[in-house]
């Protein structure tokens, strides 16, 4: 007897294959049959009528690290279908934790990954991850060890080369992460202290992902008027050290720099013909989230938050940095120069005081107070101790397009967490939103295809197993949607409102999520990279 069938369904497995109409059995947390003639011989037996059922969505890129343990229920990702989360990016992840540099880490990662409610009960890598494998979750979550936490527990803040025995320590912390599991290294080459990093030094640390088979994630150094060479130094990363290389969200912002995905796109391909293995992910929106800081000089970052509110404190520091942001600059992306503050949002601050701004961009702001938005925006970053979200209208449909119908992207949401304010959509909305406007609408892809981007593609891309594929011994992960109604309700203005559509959820076998509602199933784990215990020598 199988534990449940689910009959009746259009059944698109992942592959890119057309789709076919048929059933699904699951037993003991796996698929054990798909095909027409499955017997009705269950505990439970689910007739779908005709819509559609797939594997599980799989978010490849997200900032989930600590909200997974807050909330474990994961409603805001399983309303959208999504089964599996990939955390720890753009170098940014609560571990490893260096005692005398845990402030600093905290205040680094929590505009992103939120102030968690919790203690942190761990300070390597692997404790982090056993607090994630016996955690009553409700999704399953892979991660990376994350570059600017590793550099801030060994070196903190400091802008210089790391000297021989720092580079040992951050090489041993790496590979410890390697071996409990995580599925690479992933790097913010935008942010400090990964902006303080040379070529050299992130190609030696990609040596030790190589040796145990995974994937090197950056978000890379400058995504607008420095995009170009930005694509180059990666792949220049990546072939030094023999690792593939994962883009992530690729795009091209500010006014002057839309188009350039194009030629993005044809280096990541002359890199795939020479032998190189990179592939790259994309959001269906043309709106950024990030920390307002990271619109600021990188010099201005150095020393962590603490050094940059004296530096505005400062009037000979505060004009300088003034100085740089009127401008376009060479060196750095100056994207607020070329789109404007009236394109940077602010969606969440930590300051009670501050609170009725949120949902007002800098310039609206400014204007509302008699300053300038340069000022403005200072003045913002030092009440609130530097603990400033924003969304940031700095991209152009035209290329979202291009990069979603690109064979070599897959599809996922850089959701920031958000404990209160105005997040981005994107926290929401994602993966129906695909199918809303890029399936239905716009007519990108095909729906075999976007799931594609969301399962198979994914799972094989960050080595999470059997995972991602409606086929025979696969884990039941999935997904039963109705393709007419399936569309994202979450805006720019009301960004916390769950999807229409997503009717069934299941993780690990079990019915999770059942017309919006939560079932109590917590059958979610850590699933540790598929090759990571078998080292290459």
């Amino acid at each position: 007897m199988l534990d449940t069938v689910i009959k009746n369904g259009k059944v698109v497995d992942g592959t890119g294959n057309p789709w076919f109409y048929g059933n699904v059995g699951i037993k003991e947390g796996r698929i054990v049959a798909v095909g027409p003639n499955i017997s009705d011989d269950a505990k439970e037996t689910i007739d779908i009528k005709g819509k559609i059922v797939s594997p599980g969505f799989i978010d490849g890129h997200c900032h989930s690290d600590l909200m997974i343990l807050d909330f474990p229920e994961s409603e805001i990702k399983l309303q959208q279908g999504v089964t599996t989360e990939v955390v720890g990016n753009c170098g940014l992840a609560p571990v490893p934790v260096n005692p005398l540099h845990k402030v600093a880490l905290q205040t680094y990662v929590e505009p992103v990954l939120g102030k968690a409610n919790k203690d942190w009960k761990w300070e390597t890598i692997s404790e982090y991850f056993n607090e994630l494998d016996k955690s009553l979750i409700s999704e399953n979550v892979a991660s990376y060890v994350a570059h600017g936490s590793l550099r801030i527990a060994v070196m903190g803040f400091d802008n210089r080369p790391p000297t021989k025995e720092e580079m040992e320590e951050m090489k041993y912390i790496l590979e410890e992460g390697m071996k409990a599991g995580a599925i690479g290294l992933s790097i913010g080459l935008l942010y400090s202290p990964g902006s303080y990093s040379t070529k050299e030094e992130l190609a030696e640390l990609c040596q030790v992902v190589a040796k145990y088979n995974g994937v090197f994630s950056t978000h890379i150094r400058g995504e607008g008027n420095n995009l170009i060479p930005s694509i180059k130094e990666v792949i220049w990363i990546a072939n030094k050290a023999n690792v593939p290389l994962h883009i992530s969200h690729l795009k091209a912002a500010g006014k002057r720099n839309w188009g350039k995905v194009i030629e993005a796109m044809e280096i990541i391909e002359n890199a795939r013909s020479n032998g190189m293995d990179v592939t790259c992910d994309v959001y269906p929106y043309s709106a950024g989230s990030t920390m307002l800081t990271t619109l600021l000089p990188p010099w201005s970052l150095e020393g962590g938050i603490s050094s940059v509110l004296s530096k505005l404190k400062d009037p000979i520091e505060r004009n300088r940095i003034k100085q740089e942001l009127i401008h376009e600059q060479e060196g750095w992306d100056n994207l607020v120069a070329s789109t404007g503050w009236d394109s940077v949002i602010v969606s969440s601050v930590n300051s009670i005081n501050l609170k009725k701004y949120e949902g007002k961009s800098i310039l609206e702001i400014s204007q509302g107070n008699g300053k300038s938005p340069v000022d403005q925006a200072f003045d913002l970053l030092t009440e609130a101790n530097g603990n400033i979200g924003i969304v940031f209208f700095h991209m152009d449909e035209k290329d979202i397009q291009q990069v979603m119908h690109y064979p070599n992207s897959l599809i996922a949401s850089d959701s920031l967490t958000c404990y209160s304010g105005k997040p981005h959509p994107r926290l929401y909305g994602t993966f129906p939103r695909v199918f809303s406007k890029y399936v239905k609408q716009d007519k990108v892809l095909s729906i075999e295809e976007a799931i594609r981007k969301m399962t198979s593609f994914p799972a094989k891309r960050f080595g999470l197993g059997r995972r991602g594929l409606l086929t025979e011994g696969y884990a039941a992960d999935l997904v039963v949607f109705d393709f007419e109604e399936i569309t994202d309700k979450a805006t720019y203005e009301f960004p916390e409102v769950y999807p229409e559509g997503i009717e069934y959820v299941f993780v690990n076998g079990k019915l999770t999520t059942k017309a919006k509602n939560h079932t109590s199933q917590k059958c979610g784990c850590f699933i540790k990279q598929s090759s990571s215990t078998i080292p290459v020598r």
